[in-house]
């Protein structure tokens, strides 16, 4: 991939670390906010609970995003950005335009997601 094209993704990437640290941030605030309100009612505490590992959950896959970002950002500083890491082959400007941390070729993708959850499945 020529170092336009790899300065293209970087800004993406760069782009999309930004808004998800700041959401980060946001569901981290949002989960601690909703700690303690001085709610006494049962019902009302049981929502509370609700809405705080709600919070969480979404800050735990935000941080998720931030790392798959980080991992796209040293990908295109070591070089190997834009190969598949499973057959080594370029994955499809295509695919990266629309999922600019994608680690796999899209043929390599979905044999990894079909073969998702087979790990249980006996061998012969």
């Amino acid at each position: 991939m020529d170092a336009q094209k790899l300065q293209h993704f970087r800004s993406i990437l760069l782009e999309q670390l930004k808004q998800h640290t700041e959401n980060v941030r946001g569901d981290q605030a949002t989960a601690l906010e909703s700690v303690d309100d001085g709610v006494k009612d049962s019902v009302d505490m049981s929502v509370q609970d609700v809405n705080q590992e709600l919070a969480l959950r979404l800050g735990e896959r935000e941080s998720q995003m931030v790392a798959d970002i980080d991992q796209a950002l040293l990908r295109i500083d070591e070089g190997s950005y834009g190969v598949c890491a499973t057959c080594g082959k370029p994955i499809d400007e295509r695919r990266l335009e629309a999922l600019p941390t994608a680690r796999h070729d899209a043929a390599c993708q979905t044999v990894i997601e079909a073969n998702d959850g087979m790990d249980d499945a006996p061998t012969l």
